[in-house]
C-alpha cells in the first residue's frame, strides 16, 4: 500500500489457522479497517468489553466494563487469515506459497532467501515467523524464555453466546478465555504455567464447572501454544527485522497480540521506505513498552491467588476503576500512525 514491491514466503497454502483467542481489540479492528480488510461475509461477532469472573475462595465474584472506543470483533482466525490473504493479493502483493525459507544471505545491496521455490531477493527481510521464529535462529538472535513456561490451547464450542463480552474466568490453576466468534459459536482458550502442571481441554474444563455447564459439543480440533515470556535481544541486525511474536513476546492474557503486529508492521515498513533500519529496535521498545509492562503486571496479580481475588473483588466494588484499566490496557486512543517519526 506505501508503493513498494513486497514477497511473502509462506510455507503453508491458503488460509493458516493456529492456536489464538480470536478476540480482535478495537484498536486492531480500526487498523484492519484502514489497511481494507474487514469485511461482513467473516461471520464475526462483535463484543462491547471485558468480563473478569471469579469463582475461588468462596463465592462468585464478576466485574465488567466496556470498550471507551468502538467494539471488539470474534472472528476465526481462519477467516481473519483468509481476509488478510485476499486483500494482500488484491494490491499486488506477491505470495510465495507451499514455499519453505531454508536460509538467507545478505549483503550491502540487499538480502536473498533461498526458497524450494527458488532465490527471493529484496532489500530488506522480514521475519514475521512466529513464537519460535526460524529466521531469528538463522540470524543468532540470543534469545531466552521465561522461568513460568506459560502455555495455552483453544477449542471452538456449538452453542449460541450469552453474553456480548469476552469472559475471563479465573482458578488457582489456570485462566479461561470465553470468545464469541459467531451466532452459533464461542471460542475457549485456556493458559497456565508449564511447568506446575501438565493438562488438556477436559481437565481445565473441570476447574470451571459453571463454564462447562454453558458449552454445547466441540467443533474444532484442539490447537496450542507456548512457552510464551520470549525475550529476544534486539529486533534488528543489518537488513533483517524481527516482527510481532518473533521480536519477542510476553503473554496472551491481554488480547493485543493481531493489534501489536499490525502496529509494528506499520512502523517497520516506514523505517525501510526511510532506509533507517538500524532504529528498529529503539522503535520496538517505545511501541510494545506499555503492553509489556500491562501485561507483566496482569501475569504478577494472576501468579499469586490472594491478591487476584483481591483485587478482582476491589474492582467490582470500584467498577470505574475497572473501566480505566481497560482503556489503558487496551491501547487508549492512540493514533493510527504511532510509533511514525520515533
Amino acid at each position: 500500500m506505501r508503493g513498494a514491491r513486497a514477497i511473502v514466503i509462506e510455507r503453508c497454502g491458503g488460509a493458516v489457522d493456529k492456536a489464538c483467542g480470536e478476540g480482535l481489540m478495537p484498536n486492531a479492528v480500526a487498523r484492519l479497517q484502514t489497511m481494507g480488510v474487514v469485511t461482513p461475509e467473516w461471520g464475526t461477532h462483535s463484543f462491547r468489553g471485558i468480563r473478569y469472573i471469579d469463582a475461588t475462595g468462596g463465592g462468585r465474584v464478576s466485574v465488567e466494563a466496556d470498550f471507551s472506543q468502538g467494539s471488539g470483533l470474534g472472528v476465526r482466525r481462519l477467516a481473519l487469515s483468509e481476509a488478510l490473504r485476499a486483500r494482500a493479493q488484491a494490491v499486488g502483493v506477491e505470495l510465495w506459497e507451499r514455499t519453505e525459507a531454508t536460509g538467507y544471505t545478505a549483503d550491502a545491496s540487499g538480502v536473498t532467501v533461498r526458497t524450494s521455490s527458488g532465490p527471493a531477493r529484496g532489500q530488506w527481510l522480514i521475519a514475521a515467523d512466529g513464537l519460535h521464529s526460524q529466521v531469528r535462529k538463522w540470524a543468532g538472535f540470543k534469545t531466552t524464555i521465561g522461568p513460568a513456561r506459560r502455555l495455552g490451547i483453544r477449542q471452538h464450542f456449538t452453542v449460541k453466546p450469552w453474553t456480548d463480552r469476552v469472559e475471563v474466568w479465573w482458578s488457582d490453576r489456570a485462566e479461561a478465555y470465553v470468545t464469541p466468534v459467531g451466532p452459533n459459536r464461542v471460542g475457549v482458550a485456556f493458559l497456565w504455567r508449564g511447568r506446575d502442571q501438565r493438562g488438556d481441554m477436559d481437565t481445565f474444563l473441570k476447574f470451571f464447572p459453571e463454564l462447562a455447564g454453558k458449552l454445547g459439543p466441540p467443533e474444532s480440533t484442539i490447537r496450542g501454544a507456548g512457552p510464551f515470556d520470549v525475550h529476544v535481544a534486539g529486533q534488528q541486525q543489518g537488513r533483517l527485522l524481527l516482527l510481532g511474536d518473533a521480536a519477542g513476546y510476553v503473554d496472551a492474557l491481554t488480547g493485543e497480540g493481531i493489534a501489536l503486529g499490525l502496529e509494528q508492521a506499520e512502523a517497520a515498513v516506514a523505517l525501510c521506505l526511510r532506509n533507517a533500519p538500524e532504529a528498529w529496535t529503539g522503535e520496538w521498545t517505545a511501541l510494545t513498552r506499555r503492553h509489556r509492562v500491562f501485561t507483566r503486571l496482569l501475569l504478577a496479580v494472576a501468579a499469586r491467588p490472594s491478591l487476584r481475588r483481591l483485587v478482582i473483588r476491589g474492582l467490582a466494588a470500584v467498577p470505574a476503576a475497572f473501566q480505566l484499566g481497560l482503556h489503558v490496557g487496551s491501547g487508549g486512543q492512540r493514533a493510527l500512525t504511532a510509533g511514525h517519526g520515533a
